[in-house]
Order: structure tokens, then sequence, then C-alpha cells
């Protein structure tokens, strides 16, 4: 693999993988003194990345715009100091720009795919990131007993809102937050699925807009009420795990 700052990359032939993308100037405003490591998670995204299914072929070109600066426009929003479980963090996203963008945050990447949680651990390692890497579903009760309650929850390209309530929102403290990175059509979404939010113990569903440009992303919050004997997922959780089985 060739880089685009020129050379052969980790140990690949420069014709047989693509070209690491350029780094946009937005980058450096993002990232801070955080961008070497950055870039190094996008050569690791453009390689073996590629190489071991993480990422798919057509997104190369548009890794930064369209996954790492879109990924971390979400601290946008974030507490500051926050505990973060990052559900399906699969590639890490937005897991892992989030830790380069706000290393204030106390990131969990959450995945339950045996060779996805080795690629979080190879990326955790050779970045020396200082977050967590646990292997299960967030509907499972295993998982909730490893990862506890956290002020946040993320989530990208995970399932349709309710689902994604029903599964996270045992993973968020009363009082938390989920954050969903979802499209254009967020908001009809939200409005198609509200009753099964509020069933998971979710209210005060918000839509907003993180980020500039071509990173920019759309971004649901969702609140776990803080009322005694809300139990969130109940009614849900047992059709939850049949439907993610057939995923």
């Amino acid at each position: 693999m060739s880089t685009a700052r020129g050379g052969p990359a980790e140990g690949g032939d420069v014709t047989d993988r693509p070209a690491v993308p350029e780094t946009p100037p937005a980058a450096a405003e993002v990232f801070g003194d955080q961008l070497p490591v950055a870039e190094r998670y996008v050569e690791l995204l453009a390689g073996p990345g590629h190489d071991q299914g993480v990422i798919g072929p057509r997104e190369l070109p548009r890794l930064w715009e369209r996954h790492v600066l879109n990924s971390a426009a979400v601290g946008e929003v974030l507490p500051v100091g926050a505990t973060v479980v990052d559900i399906g963090s699969g590639a890490g996203l937005p897991g892992v720009p989030l830790a380069l963008a706000r290393p204030d945050l106390a990131i969990t990447l959450l995945e339950p795919m045996a060779r996805r949680v080795a690629w979080l651990e190879r990326v955790v390692d050779e970045l020396g990131l200082g977050v967590t890497v646990v292997r299960g579903r967030a509907e499972e009760r295993e998982t909730r007993r490893r990862c506890g309650e956290s002020d946040v929850v993320t989530a990208r390209a995970v399932a349709p809102m309710g689902r994604l309530a029903t599964w996270s929102l045992p993973l968020v403290r009363p009082g938390g937050t989920l954050a969903a990175m979802k499209g254009a059509s967020a908001a009809s979404e939200v409005e198609r699925d509200l009753k099964e939010i509020r069933a998971a113990g979710g209210e005060d569903c918000r839509v907003v807009r993180c980020g500039v440009g071509d990173a920019a992303t759309t971004v649901v919050l969702v609140s776990r009420s803080e009322r005694r004997g809300t139990s969130p997922g109940s009614g849900r959780r047992a059709r939850g795990r049949k439907d993610r089985a057939r995923d």
C-alpha cells in the first residue's frame, strides 16, 4: 500500500492496496496534537482494515470526511469527562476518533464479533489509546454487568431507533444520553419509533447537527428517564435479541 505521504505502508506491495487519502486541513483543527495518531488510524483503516473487511473499498477515498471527522464531530454534544460506551464499534467508529478528539472521555468499545474485537485491540495497542475493548452485545446481561451504566452510549449504523433504544438505554445511567449517528431521515425515524423509545425508558428526543461541511453528521439524542420504576427495554428485550440474531 502506498500512503498519501509516499512510500509503501506496512509490508504490502504498493500496487495491491488503495492509497491512503490525503489529510484534509480540517483534521488539524479537530485533532490538534493528536493529528499524527489520527493519520495512523486512517492508514490502518485503509490497509489492514480494508484487508480484514472492517471497512469497505468504496469507503476508502472518503475515510476522513465520512468516517473519521464525521465521528469526531459527535464530541460536540458530549459532556466533559463523560464515560462513554460505543456499541457495535466495528472499525472503531465513532469511538476511536472520539478518543483522539476528546481525550477527557473514558471510552469503552463494545463489539460482538471476534475478528472485529481483535481489530479494535490492535488499533488500541498501536495507537496507544487509553480505551477499553469489550466483546459482547448491548442487550446481554453479562455485557451490562461488565460495562455498568455510562453517561453516554454512542452508536453508528447499528439499528433503527426503537430497537437501538431498547438495547442501549440499559447501559445508560438515569439522566444520561444515547447519542445515535443517523442520516437525513433521522427525524422521521424518531417519530416512527417514538412509542418504542419511550417504552425503553427514553425521553426528550432531539435531532441535532454536528460538524461542518462534508464531515457534518446528524445525531439523535435520547435521555434516559430518571423516574423511579422505569425499566429500560422492558417488553421488547427478548424480541430485540431475536431480531439481532437474524441480522
